[in-house]
């Protein structure tokens, strides 16, 4: 089963800033980390860089891990087939994120469609 197309997130239109100060939120909650951020999230919480998702799906459960580590503390699971939006890729780890409003976590590279 393939994925379904991730929707479009428009890029924020004027100037993005922030205008006051923003509760940091807790881990494995939305996809934000302190370089990286969903595009979804530009207009609201301040990242290094921004991204707009690729569309993938897992092709077994798997659990979704706070840190890039298999001995990483589990912030929940992710069934065999679940559409995911992957933001990252580090060696064999993926940053994946259900949408904008979280959940987010990283799985092993293995457990996902990703073409080479």
């Amino acid at each position: 089963m393939q994925a379904s197309p991730i929707p479009k997130y428009g890029v924020p239109d004027g100037i993005v800033g922030l205008t006051g100060p923003v509760r940091k939120p807790a881990p494995g909650t939305l996809p934000l980390r302190g370089d990286l951020a969903h595009i979804a999230l530009a207009g609201t919480h301040l990242a290094a860089h921004y991204v707009v998702p690729s569309a993938v799906m897992t092709v077994e459960a798997a659990p979704l891990l706070l840190q890039p580590s298999a001995g990483a503390k589990q912030g929940g699971t992710v069934d065999a087939e679940t559409e995911l939006e992957l933001l990252d890729v580090q060696g064999d780890w993926a940053w994946v994120t259900h949408g904008p409003e979280g959940p987010s976590g990283y799985v092993e590279v293995a457990h996902l469609n990703i073409a080479a």
